[in-house]
């Protein structure tokens, strides 16, 4: 307790990290506010369908990315995720066509002419969304909800629910840019930790009044509770560790190398973010049928059953494929063996140049099969929670997009503020070692 007491006390003296951490709070807390501002001309006294109906199946999903605001039929309902799913678009246009791969290679200029796009697309994606989120609350809601109504009410509803996307976009940026970083994870984790305590508390009244099993059964659910979150931390920070020798050198009369060294490989070195763009493709179908999951059929009724085979095969798939993708974007074997080669490192039996190329690329390989497919297994548990009984508020916690983006962001963010610490020569967060995040292994400055 004292040593945590002194690591706050030194997070408060350095003037920068203690700005940067007050502003993400400020960014934090607009955000929370926003998600319970009701749209003009709508009674917020009357939401009690739309609450009901965004208790249960992809839907609670969704008004748990939003933080709630999905069921409030607030500014940001349709939350962060248009955003997302035009920021998934324009990455895999960078892998097919040639002006989105000539940005890529631009460094910073091109960087901010995809961010410009990316921005036009999410009006583009929201404008489409927003329609769809009336023709809902139109079905759900009373008609003595509706204070006014006409074609003005309809229009200003849809250009208010643009506006607070893009504004949620913009906090997002200046968390990244003024806060601590990682401003568009931060924002879906908030939204996640603020439906916990409801949930949790739903759970422990339908074990006591409803479902049965009583305390024993609900301790026995935080008991695998607690186990889930320890193996979703040690599939974030698990690594493998490739030896690197550096050969002796010799400058004047220092020497230099002669050592071996280890370079981590992260298993899961995608982070969260497959998990997250996996999620937003799921929610697609359900945005095109105008998230009516009382109406829809075909594709969309399948996709809408969280519980159901096509939905968990899907989305797994899709985890595994985009944690590929994003492993193949983070890690770069050719630069890796160019940087041991300039400095004079070489792996232990393999040559350098081509071979040791080739040797990364097969470690990355064999480390991302297991890491995606055990990253799939944690997507999918809240389908086998729900299916045991747990209250399907609760399920989404055991495992699943939501715990995934807890660890990860949550370790990311220490990450960070312990790198402020050491760099200013400060203890970090923990005594037995270095925290890591997505970004890669040990913090170490």
């Amino acid at each position: 307790m004292k040593g945590l007491i002194e690591t706050l006390k030194n997070i408060w003296k350095i003037e920068d990290l203690r700005n940067r951490i007050l502003t993400t709070i400020g960014f934090l807390l607009i955000y929370r506010l926003g998600a319970h501002v009701v749209l003009p001309g709508i009674d917020p006294l009357m939401l009690e369908n739309l609450k009901t109906q965004s208790e249960q199946g992809i839907l609670g999903l969704l008004n748990m990315f939003s933080g709630g605001a999905f069921a409030n039929a607030s500014i940001f309902a349709l939350g962060i995720m248009p955003y997302i799913s035009a920021s998934i678009i324009i990455q895999l246009l960078g892998m097919a066509i040639p002006y989105f791969q000539r940005l890529q290679r631009e460094g910073e200029s091109g960087r901010k002419k995809i961010n410009q796009i990316t921005r036009y697309l999410t009006v583009l994606i929201t404008a489409g969304q927003a329609p769809g989120y009336m023709a809902n609350l139109k079905a759900q809601l009373p008609a003595e909800a509706f204070v006014v109504g006409g074609m003005f009410f309809w229009v200003s509803s849809v250009v208010i629910l643009v506006a607070g996307t893009m504004f949620v976009m913009w906090l997002g940026e200046k968390i990244t840019d003024k806060g601590i970083g990682n401003g568009i994870s931060l924002l879906i984790m908030i939204g996640i930790i603020a439906r916990l305590p409801f949930s949790l508390f739903a759970e422990f009244v339908s074990r006591i009044e409803e479902q049965g099993g009583g305390l024993v059964a609900f301790l026995l659910e935080l008991v695998i509770l607690f186990l889930v979150f320890a193996a979703t931390i040690l599939l974030v920070q698990g690594t493998r560790r490739i030896p690197v020798q550096y050969a002796k050198r010799i400058v004047g009369n220092k020497q230099y190398g002669g050592v071996r060294q280890y370079i981590p490989l992260k298993v899961n070195a995608a982070g969260v973010m497959p998990i997250i763009f996996a999620q937003a493709l799921m929610f697609i179908p359900l945005m095109l049928s105008s998230f009516n999951t009382e109406t829809t059929t075909g594709i969309a009724a399948a996709f809408a059953d969280m519980t159901g085979f096509w939905y968990n095969f899907v989305f797994g798939l899709l985890v595994v494929v985009f944690t590929y993708f994003y492993t193949a974007i983070t890690i770069n074997p050719t630069q890796m063996a160019e940087d041991m080669k300039k400095n004079g490192g070489f792996i232990p039996g393999v040559k350098p140049g081509k071979k040791t190329i080739e040797y990364l690329d097969t470690v990355m390989s064999r480390i991302t099969l297991p890491g995606s497919i055990f990253l799939a297994f944690v997507a999918i548990m809240p389908a086998f929670a729900m299916i045991a009984g747990v209250n399907n508020q609760f399920a989404h916690f055991f495992g699943g997009t939501s715990l995934l983006i807890l660890v990860g962001v949550v370790l990311d963010t220490l990450q960070q503020i312990e790198s402020h610490l050491l760099m200013r020569h400060y203890d970090g967060l923990m005594k037995s070692g270095r925290i890591k995040g997505r970004a890669g292994a040990a913090t170490s400055i």
